[in-house]
Formats: structure tokens, sequence, C-alpha cells
């Protein structure tokens, strides 16, 4: 089971990030937020103008997962002091619960050992109960909740979460 990560970097990676975020938002967060939200948030952080000024003014980095070719699912994240921002991550539906959230994690957890961050951390919906008990699995523990406006009415209610690397 090979998964490689490539940087999005060109308008065309991230324009096909753009329509896999939509694919993956629309499929699974209409159980947990509404439709209108989903509209906002992918309005907001995932389209391609969103993601475009998030690499190239925000200190944002995004990846794809990648399998045989085919994207399957990204992730987006975002060094700060002594730490990663894992701001996204996200997997094709009928590529869940197959080890690649694994993969990804590790991979994540290489690339905090190589710049020397001594945690991860990251932000999910206090009632997306499944990703929580995977983050749990994966070493992480709420710190703090946490309810931010996002505007247009909208907020997103989470737990803040935090992973610890360990370096040897």
């Amino acid at each position: 089971m090979e998964l490689v990560f490539p940087n999005v970097e060109t308008e065309n990676e991230v324009a096909n990030l753009a329509q896999l975020a939509s694919d993956i938002w629309y499929e699974y967060f209409v159980c947990i937020i509404s439709k209108e939200q989903i509209d906002y948030m992918v309005g907001k952080f995932q389209s391609i103008n969103a993601i475009t000024d998030q690499i190239h003014n925000q200190g944002y980095e995004y990846y794809f997962m990648s399998r045989n070719g085919n994207n399957i699912g990204y992730l987006g994240v975002k060094q700060e002091e002594g730490k990663l921002f894992l701001s996204k991550f996200y997997i094709l539906k009928e590529y869940r619960g197959k080890g690649y959230a694994s993969l990804a994690m590790e991979f994540l957890v290489d690339m905090c050992k190589k710049r020397r961050l001594s945690t991860m951390w990251l932000t999910v919906n206090r009632y997306n109960d499944a990703t929580i008990a995977i983050y749990e699995k994966k070493g992480f523990k709420t710190v703090r909740t946490q309810v931010a406006d996002i505007g247009n009415g909208f907020v997103m209610d989470d737990y803040i979460m935090e992973k610890e690397i360990e370096f040897k």
C-alpha cells in the first residue's frame, strides 16, 4: 500500500485540490453541519482563491495523499513557533478505514521531527465523534474547546487537540 504526498504548488494542482475538498466536504459533513454552512466554509476556506491565498500569503502548505497516481485525500499544514498546525486532513470515503490515515500521520510526524517541532495541533468539530476517536487513537489529547465566529452567522464549535512529538 504505497501512498505519496506530493506538494500542491501549481494553479492546476490548486484547482484539483479545491474540487477534491468540495467532493469530500459535501459527502462527509452533511450529517454534522448544514448544507448552507458547508457552502460557506468551502467557499471561504477550500476554494481556489482561498487555497491560493493560504499558500502564497499565509504560510500554509498543502499535500495530496496520492495512491497509484490518484489523489485520495489531502493535508494542509502551517508551521508555527515550535508547532505544526494540522489545518486540513481529509480522505475520500472509499479510502477511509484502509490505513491511509495512519500513513499520513506518519508523514506528518516525520515532518515535525525533521523540522524539530515538538507539537502537532488541530481543531475538530465537537460533534465529529468518529474523527475525534481516530485522533485520540493517534495520540492526540483534547486541550480545550473553542467557538470561533467565521462570519455569515456561522461558528466553528471545535475541540483543540494536541499531540506531543517525541525526538530520539
